[in-house]
């Protein structure tokens, strides 16, 4: 009688590769999720890799908010630009906000690798007041975010001022208008008063003739 460990060496084994004809059927069948950023209707004008501080006010200090990717997005109708940072392994955002006209960014004391910054930030579904510092692996991408950031507050600057002078001088053409309404319905008024003024004279006057026709002796 063999030995089943020699029978079995014997026996060729089948390979991993060997086709063995059997069809198996996917016990579940997926299906494609369109997955969504927010991001869609905007154009990325900063992409950089850095570690985001929040200072916590409670206990005077500065808390690690995430490491990952920093952007500063515009969007393609409006032309607004907001600040989004999401960490890199969870895709947790935890920074999102508008960079408007009033906001600066500085470096900060003692790091030209970091810089800080205040913003009413929504990245935990609520706005909150934050001062942010975030510091980048060197000195030239620092740089780099910085002049952009504070390129895009200055041009949110103009855009508000041209929004301004647009509407003021919209303002003011709709007041030249109505003044000019005005104007016309006041010319209208005069020849209708002027109207009215003689067709009384001419009452008068033929009411006149009749009372002088009929005071006349006869003969």
């Amino acid at each position: 009688m063999a030995d089943p460990e020699h029978r079995d060496a014997e026996e060729p084994a089948a390979g991993d590769d060997e086709d063995t004809g059997a069809q198996v059927a996917p016990i579940v069948k997926l299906e494609e999720v369109a997955v969504t950023t927010g991001e869609e209707d905007e154009d990325a004008i900063l992409d950089l890799k850095a570690k985001l501080y929040r200072f916590d006010k409670d206990g005077n200090q500065w808390k690690e908010r995430g490491a990952g990717t920093v952007k500063l997005l515009k969007h393609k109708v409006t032309g607004k630009v907001r600040l989004v940072m999401r960490q890199s392994k969870t895709l947790k955002i935890c920074a999102n906000h508008l960079v408007i006209a009033t906001m600066s960014v500085q470096e900060h004391a003692g790091n030209e690798k970091s810089c800080v910054w205040h913003a009413a930030d929504f990245a935990d579904g609520e706005l909150k007041d934050e001062l942010f510092c975030i510091r980048f692996g060197s000195v030239e991408n620092c740089k780099t975010f910085m002049e952009t950031f504070q390129e895009v507050a200055e041009s949110q600057q103009k855009k508000e001022e041209n929004k301004d002078a647009s509407a003021a001088a919209g303002l003011l053409e709709k007041l030249s208008v109505e003044d000019e309404k005005t104007e016309d319905k006041a010319s209208e008024e005069v020849p209708v008063a002027a109207k009215e003024k003689e067709s009384e004279s001419e009452s008068v006057k033929v009411n006149a003739e009749k009372k002088g026709e009929t005071s006349a002796p006869s003969t």
